[in-house]
């Protein structure tokens, strides 16, 4: 294998001779081979590097390509290696390293994980309920290093042993609390594996359940679960079985297989744990099937799908609460249906829809319902009572995230949300709605913070069309507003996911150097309702390019930074903005970074084996279709590659990403190579043993980010 690589390096590419300490090294040049890719109606497109595409990952002469950018990353970062260092060593110097989550209470037992100190990975644990024990008292004991009558589930370090990557998705357990079902990753690809084990014993079953998403609900018979099969080829969600513990997987029964793949599906249990659910959901419909827990043979539909119309549900006391966009609700409503109901003629309105507010989320308890909404950009926690009357959760400064924390039981009055700004770290906060009581359970710990020495503050820029755009920045307090400064530029814009302002122990050492950081709430989200993100998607993508180009261009003219110190940034469908942007307008940044970025779009929603494709057809527009595809070609970032002078990049990748496949960034790079007229520096870095999250392990993906960070610092001219 050594030898068919080294022959291939030398083949395709040229590599410089010279040592990794060279001044200047020479990039690879990847070998190009003719290629067409077709539409169903007749358009071509020539894809010169469509090679570097290997499904198996086996390919020597792609391997030698990808090893070779590697190296040369290697060599052009190496007088960067103490800025790295030196980055990494601030980053997780604040992190405390024995730290643990807040205990949540479920059926008798209360659940959390801790770190010890130099490990990569959690340990999940439970403690039994019994006098005198909350979830404050199990967090002292545990900064206090007593691990007295604590029963350790999943030593996390141990299962990693040995392995380049792994990862526990989840681990749920039984009604009774005897037996622990748990998932697994081992390179990345969010293919998992189930495993069962005794929790009396200790002891694990035999039997393992390969090829799954890592949903799984158990029976009320505690040896029952239902969990989803995924197609091993698209990798797409496809049926859910049964499997009875103790038995051999190979005899498991398909309870729901679902034909359209433009769905995802998900299980879940209710809030009173009465009924299993079965959940399937496209960018644009959804639909729930519902069996009980006690007898879950016969699954019944909550509501028959229907496009455009969006549903989620819970039961509890007796009623299904639904969250839909129904009856052209397009900020979402809240109504309410009997157990029994089968159709929407059974929903009852329960909180009216408002053009003005987003209903995100909501949670259901014994005396009062906790909906989680936004409007003006912020997220907002409403406590909606029994007898009609609602309050708001308090903020305290103009920019902030805040949500529903884990509220593990319906049977309380209180409340558990979590609030974080650009300034201040994670918090969560206890509630108690009866007494209006509150108390901090657990702030974020950061080693050496003084978030008295930073400010946030929100503005609005002004996009092309008129549009107000809402920035949240953050910077260390003594910053002038005059120009000089660099500043790090962040957004995603895709899916309706809304970027909020949260609490980063990396940004700190940026802050620290004198940078700002802005992240523009651009169109694709729905920081503004449901309306941003209709307006950032499929024929109005663009929208999302310009407004983040719009955005620096406001923060530039209003003194935030020097108009040639703006680096941006964004990974995945963020990875596309940053394809675009550059494309647009390469002169309003110094530098890019982008991580995983999904760059080839036309070719890859042609494919419909790829995972995701077919899922995301309403999001981006299905290109057999023409009008679709010749909007697409006219952003897509591989394809608009020219003759022009691009930033500085820095482009990272996972060999094994089962989200945007690696030779998207590969290809992109090869071809940017090709076209680039500027000097700035290009990297291009394959983890070759990770996939779309990067590598495993609580401190690795600091080492990439300190990385990157490294060689946009040097660019900008940051000391």
């Amino acid at each position: 294998m050594r030898t068919a690589l080294l022959l291939a390096t030398t083949i395709l590419m040229t590599l410089s001779n010279t040592s990794t300490m060279a001044a200047d090294p020479t990039p690879p040049d990847a070998e190009k081979r003719p290629h067409v890719v077709k539409a169903p109606h007749g358009a071509e497109r020539h894809d010169e590097y469509y090679w570097l595409r290997d499904d198996k990952r086996e390919d020597a002469a792609m391997l030698a390509y990808l090893q070779a950018e590697n190296a040369y990353a290697d060599q052009v970062m190496a007088p960067l290696k103490p800025v790295e260092d030196r980055l990494y060593d601030e980053i997780v110097g604040r992190i405390k390293q024995d730290d643990s989550s807040i205990p949540a209470r479920e059926r008798g037992w209360w659940y959390y994980a801790r770190y010890e100190t130099g490990k990569d990975y959690p340990i999940h644990a439970r403690r039994a309920d019994g006098p005198g024990v909350d979830a404050l008292s199990i967090q002292r004991s545990n900064e206090a290093g007593d691990f007295d009558g604590e029963q350790v589930l999943l030593d996390v370090n141990v299962l990693a042993e040995g392995k380049d990557y792994y990862s526990v998705g989840a681990y749920e357990i039984s009604q009774d609390n005897a037996v622990m079902a748990w998932a697994d990753d081992t390179n990345g690809r969010r293919q998992y594996t189930f495993r069962f084990r005794n929790l009396a014993t200790g002891e694990d079953y035999p039997e393992q359940i390969r090829g799954t998403s890592g949903d799984l609900v158990f029976a009320d018979d505690n040896r029952t679960v239902f969990y989803i099969e995924n197609d091993p080829e698209t990798l797409l969600t496809k049926r859910v079985k049964r499997h009875v513990i103790g038995t051999d997987p190979a005899t498991d029964t398909v309870v729901y297989e679902e034909a359209d793949d433009s769905f995802y599906m998900g299980l879940e249990r209710t809030r009173d744990d009465r009924y299993i659910l079965i959940g399937v959901s496209s960018t644009v419909s959804d639909e729930l099937r519902y069996a009980p827990a006690s007898d879950p043979r016969e699954f019944t539909v909550l509501a028959p799908r229907e496009r455009e119309l969006e549903y989620s549900a819970d039961h509890l006391g007796g009623r299904w609460v639904i969250l839909t966009n129904a009856d052209g609700a397009t900020n979402f409503k809240l109504v309410q249906a009997p157990s029994g109901s089968r159709s929407r003629g059974d929903w009852q309105d329960l909180v009216a829809h408002d053009a003005q507010v987003f209903l995100e989320t909501f949670e259901l308890f014994d005396g009062f319902i906790a909906l989680g909404e936004r409007s003006d950009a912020l997220e907002r926690v409403r406590i909606l009572r029994q007898d009609g009357s609602a309050e708001y959760v308090e903020a305290d400064e103009p920019a902030y995230s805040m949500g529903l924390s884990a509220n593990t039981e319906p049977g309380t009055t209180k409340l558990r949300y979590t609030y974080t700004s650009l300034t201040t770290p994670a918090t969560t906060y206890e509630l108690d709605t009866a007494s209006g009581e509150r108390i901090v359970l657990k702030q974020q710990p950061v080693i050496g913070y003084d978030p008295s020495q930073y400010a946030t503050e929100r503005v609005w820029a002004t996009a092309r069309d008129g549009e107000k755009i809402p920035v949240s920045l953050v910077y260390r307090k003594g910053f002038r507003k005059d120009g000089s400064a660099a500043m790090l530029q962040y957004a995603y814009g895709s899916y309706g996911m809304s970027m909020d302002p949260g609490f980063s122990v990396t940004t700190v050492s940026l802050l620290d150097r004198g940078m700002v950081y802005a992240l523009a709430h651009i169109r694709g989200g729905q920081e503004m309702g449901r309306r941003w993100y209709e307006d950032g998607k499929l024929l109005n993508k663009v929208n999302t390019f310009t407004d983040f180009i719009d955005v620096t261009d406001a923060l530039v003219a209003q003194g935030y930074a020097a108009k040639d110190r703006v680096a941006a940034y964004g990974g995945s469908a963020g990875g596309l903005l940053m394809g675009a942007i550059s494309n647009m307008a390469p002169d309003r940044y110094r530098v890019i970074l982008s991580q995983v970025p999904f760059v080839d779009v036309v070719t890859t929603m042609l494919d419909p084996s790829i995972p995701l494709t077919t899922n995301e057809y309403d999001e981006w527009g299905n290109p057999e279709e023409r009008k679709f595809y010749d909007y697409m070609v006219t952003y897509s970032p591989y394809d608009n590659l020219s003759a022009q002078a691009y930033p500085a990049m820095f482009v990272g990748t996972g060999l094994w990403d089962s989200q945007v496949q690696y030779w998207e960034p590969a290809k992109y790079v090869a071809r940017l190579r090709d076209l680039d007229t500027g000097n700035g520096p290009i990297v291009f870095r394959t983890n070759m043993e990770a996939g779309h999250g990067g590598k495993s392990g609580r401190f690795r993906r600091f080492r990439e980010q300190a990385e990157m960070y490294a060689f946009m610092l040097d660019q900008l001219g940051v000391k």
